[in-house]
């Protein structure tokens, strides 16, 4: 009589759970210091980089096999343009999820940010030493931006049970997913690359990390470098 085996069993999603995506725009246009981005609600909207749509084809060829029922874009044109070529070859029409927009910078808006980072600026130093974005004149409470973000997801979820979807959105806003999905520090999951790809499983209540920032489509791999905000 043979012995009973148990073998280790792959992951499978719980029943009516809903499986998400969520890819980093590509890289978007350079801040230039005089010319600020356009705004749309408050918040710059810079258009993608010649880099950014390679990001946006490498990551339209890495998808185009996975069965997706649904993708899904924000406000802001840099997610559009990024699945634009994911949904041409899978012939489904984004559809906008306005509160996965990027987390609001304030006074830093219009490229802005990107400056003070490079420049290491005292506020981005207590930004993240205290774990917020509001030490930022005027940018969005980290409160704020777990609601809105929390809720997002959980109407994504109730909206597509025992589906897997795509979601286009931004670094601020996949680190926070990350953040409350892991029960981690605050910003601990800022720096996923352009064009990188996370995963989260949600069931009921229950938020699963499946991945984070998987580059294996892009050129450059794991030496992948993150890029700041916007």
């Amino acid at each position: 009589m043979s012995e009973v085996e148990y073998r280790q069993s792959a992951f499978t999603p719980p029943a009516g759970a809903t499986d998400i995506l969520l890819v980093r725009h590509g890289e978007s246009a350079p801040a230039v210091p005089g010319k600020p981005f356009d705004l749309v609600d408050g918040q710059g909207d810079p258009e993608l980089a010649p880099a950014g749509r390679e990001h946006a084809e490498h990551v339209g060829r890495r998808l185009a096999a996975e069965p997706l029922d649904a993708l899904y874009v924000t406000t802001l044109r840099r997610t559009a343009e990024t699945a634009a070529p994911l949904a041409a070859r899978l012939g489904l029409a984004p559809r906008v999820e306005k509160d996965l927009r990027e987390v609001h910078l304030g006074e830093f808006e219009g490229g802005l940010f990107r400056q003070k980072v490079a420049q290491n600026d005292p506020i981005i130093q207590r930004m993240h030493a205290e774990g917020r974005w509001d030490v930022i004149p005027g940018a969005e409470t980290s409160e704020a931006l777990r609601e809105r973000v929390t809720g997002a997801i959980e109407r994504l979820a109730a909206a597509h049970p025992d589906q897997r979807i795509a979601v286009f959105t931004h670094g601020g806003v996949i680190g926070e997913v990350m953040s409350i999905a892991s029960g981690s520090l605050p910003l601990a999951f800022l720096g996923a690359s352009n064009g990188s790809i996370s995963q989260i499983v949600v069931s009921g209540g229950r938020w699963i990390v499946r991945r984070f920032n998987d580059t294996a489509h892009l050129s450059g791999g794991l030496d992948q470098q993150p890029a700041a905000l916007s």
